[in-house]
Formats: structure tokens, C-alpha cells, sequence
């Protein structure tokens, strides 16, 4: 039997992440072996490495849900894929088909859902075995170092354009500077809105990276930019921060009749009072996850080079060393690390 390294996190206590030697998984006749070449360190997988998430996991799981490679073999129903394609994978790996919401094209909001590097086995390793419904195609011009970040891709995508359809024009201001956040922030430019980030000190070095998708870095408040029109506050704030209290910081920028789409994960209760989302009539939306349609808009986006993430990459480690990777980005060193199995 092959075996291969794999970062594991194997317990709910803080820091049961460790490297494992797992064996090649078994496909399905719907699945296909994919041979990962890498794997993009998600804020989720820090979380769970630190033991503050707000999911159920099932112990022991492999990491890693951002990931890209060569189909290296394919169950017997699968068809209109062959071995040595290139390809990235969606999150969904298990969904219930009959569900409404699986129905409907929005299997990513089926209460079935379970997802890869928490509900099954992730990509943090050698071999993962995917559904065939989850591929795409990567274009031979996009690299996997570049490839395995759609998935971040399509999480800003489906918040920004999907969720909270901003057009050009609009001011909109970004609460958190982290892979999601900066990138929600390069979606929005794109859209033609007129762009500002927020952080705190600690996060000087990302907000100068968010500088680099001509958005306005901003530190601390908020409040003069998102004034600076005519006095009622930003067209729409998008809450990308891993804290509850943000939303409170959200409801004071936010203009009358504004909109605050929500991505960023809080298990914190809140501890203030909603009534401002009452007086200024403003709308609140959760956005979570994505679709295949927004899959294949973003793959377009990145191949053609008009979302470039080359800028939040802060290095590529081997999976070996998955520690320093995800020391340096939770410590705000680095935006996003990828790592590449060994």
C-alpha cells in the first residue's frame, strides 16, 4: 500500500495538527484519484489548528480544501475526464442530490453538506479521492500555484457579485484584511466600485499588499472615508473579519439603506444592540461558499489574468513543513501559504 505525508488535525484540543503517514485512498465509480500539487492554506484550517472554530469536524481529517492537480485515475462512471487532466476541485464533498437546495444549484447551501478537510479527508497530502461533479478545468496558461486558490476566489466572488451585486460607482468599504477580505476588496474594484480596506496596526503588512488592487488601505476608523461623499456612510461594507464585534463597526459605517453582506466567521455572541440595522433600513446578508457557476466565472477571471493572485502568495512550503506555513500566516507574515506534497 502507498502511503504518503499528510497534515492531520486529529483532535478538538488546541494544536492536534501533526504530519501522518496515510495511505492512497480508494475511489468510487463517481470519484477520481487526484494528485494534488497544491494545496492553499485556508484561515479555517488555522482555526482548526487553534481549536476556536465554530464547525463540527470529524477527527481525524486531513486538511486542505484549496487545492489543484493531475486526475491520476478515474472511477468507472466517470465520464468527460481522463488521467493527467488538470483540474481544480470545489468544497462540497458530500452533498444529498435530492436535497432542495441541491435542486435548485445550490448544493453549497444543502444541510448535508460536507466538505473536504473537516468533514472528509482534504488535500493536504499526496492523494485526495474527489467527485467527479467537482472538478473544473484549469487552462494550461494558469499555474497550481495560482490554480489552487480559486477556491478563495469564488468565496469573494459570490459575496461581492452574487450576494451583494455592487456596481460601479459604489463605495464599499472591506472590514479585515485577510485572504478573503483582500480579495472580496479585488472583486469589488473589478466591479468599478471605489474600494478601502480596514485593519488594525498588526496588519500592515497585508493592507500594504491590498494597496497593490488599487484599493485605500486603512487603518483603525473608518468613519471620514466612508463619509467622505456626502456624510451617510458606505454604499455597502463587506464584514470579512473572523470576529462578531466587527458587525457592530459595519452598522456605524454603512449608510441608510445600505447593505452589510456578512463572509467573515464569529462564534463570539454579539453583545450590542441591532437596532441600527432597524433605523437605517439596512439590509444584512450571510454569503457562504459557492457554486459551479461561480467556479467557472473565477477560473475565466484568473486565466485570463484580470484577478491576479499572485500578489497574496507568500510562499510555497513542502507539506512537511506545514508548521511554518501556517505560523507565518497566523501571525499576519504572510497572507496566504501554499504548500506542495511531498
Amino acid at each position: 500500500m502507498i502511503k504518503s505525508a499528510a497534515v492531520v488535525n486529529y483532535a478538538p484540543e488546541k494544536g492536534s495538527v501533526e504530519i501522518r503517514e496515510i495511505n492512497k485512498p480508494e475511489i468510487g465509480e463517481d470519484d477520481v484519484l487526484l494528485e494534488v500539487v497544491n494545496v492553499g492554506v485556508c484561515g479555517s484550517d488555522l482555526h482548526q489548528w487553534t481549536a476556536d472554530h465554530s464547525w463540527p469536524v470529524n477527527y481525524p481529517v486531513v486538511l486542505g480544501h484549496e487545492f489543484g492537480g493531475h486526475i491520476a485515475a478515474t472511477g468507472n462512471r466517470v465520464k468527460n475526464w481522463k488521467e493527467g487532466d488538470r483540474v481544480v476541485s470545489e468544497t462540497a464533498a458530500i452533498i444529498n442530490p435530492d436535497n432542495p437546495m441541491s435542486r435548485a444549484g445550490l448544493y453549497n447551501l444543502d444541510p448535508n453538506r460536507k466538505g473536504f478537510g473537516y468533514g472528509v479527508d482534504g488535500a493536504m497530502t499526496k492523494y485526495v479521492r474527489v467527485p467527479a461533479r467537482c472538478l473544473h478545468h484549469v487552462p494550461g496558461e494558469l499555474s497550481f500555484e495560482q490554480a489552487c486558490l480559486t477556491e478563495p476566489c469564488c468565496v469573494a466572488y459570490n459575496a461581492v457579485v452574487e450576494n451583494s451585486r455592487i456596481k460601479p460607482g459604489d463605495r464599499v468599504i472591506v472590514l479585515g484584511p485577510g485572504t478573503i477580505g483582500i480579495l472580496c476588496a479585488a472583486v469589488a474594484k473589478l466591479c468599478g466600485a471605489d474600494v478601502a480596506i480596514v485593519g488594525l496596526e498588526a496588519d500592515r503588512r497585508r493592507l500594504d499588499i491590498a494597496r497593490q488592487y488599487g484599493v485605500e488601505p486603512i487603518t483603525g476608523d473608518a468613519t471620514e472615508w466612508a463619509k467622505r461623499k456626502d456624510g451617510l456612510g458606505a454604499d455597502f461594507i463587506i464584514d470579512a473579519a473572523g470576529v462578531s464585534i466587527t458587525l457592530k463597526i459595519a452598522l456605524q459605517l454603512v449608510r441608510p439603506n445600505g447593505h452589510i453582506t456578512k463572509v467573515g466567521w464569529g462564534p463570539q455572541p454579539l453583545g450590542f444592540s441591532l437596532d441600527p440595522l432597524v433605523q437605517k433600513n439596512v439590509t444584512l446578508q450571510g454569503s457562504f461558499s459557492h457554486n459551479w457557476p461561480v467556479w467557472e466565472k473565477v477560473i475565466s477571471l484568473l486565466a485570463s489574468g484580470k484577478l491576479d493572485v499572485k500578489p497574496i502568495i507568500g510562499g510555497v512550503w513542502p507539506i512537511t513543513e506545514w508548521h511554518e506555513a501556517f505560523e507565518k500566516m497566523h501571525k499576519g507574515e504572510v497572507v496566504k501559504s501554499v504548500l506542495k506534497p511531498v
